[in-house]
């Protein structure tokens, strides 16, 4: 089978869909979440310098088409602190 390839929304590196972090704007009630649910999906690298620029930039919510909210990103910022625990953000 073929693997699937996805592009990460703030550097655009392509690589493998397990290499990256789904983001999900859940189809029909417009919430957005991480990893769950059917909808229009946005994917981003588990790097400081990407979720930064994503942050700062609104990159996942133009995306998306929809505000992401503020809980959303210190989630992020929370596994990315899990997946990096030598490194201080």
């Amino acid at each position: 089978m073929k693997p699937n390839y996805r592009r990460c929304v703030s550097c655009r590196k392509a690589g493998l869909k397990e290499e990256f972090w789904r983001i999900v704007r859940v189809f029909p009630s417009g919430n957005v979440q991480l990893n769950e649910g059917m909808g229009r999906s946005a994917y981003i690298c588990p790097q400081h310098s990407c979720l930064q620029a994503a942050q700062k930039k609104n990159k996942l919510g133009r995306s998306l088409r929809a505000s992401v909210p503020e809980t959303l990103y210190q989630t992020l910022w929370h596994h990315l602190a899990l997946k990096n625990p030598q490194k201080q953000i």
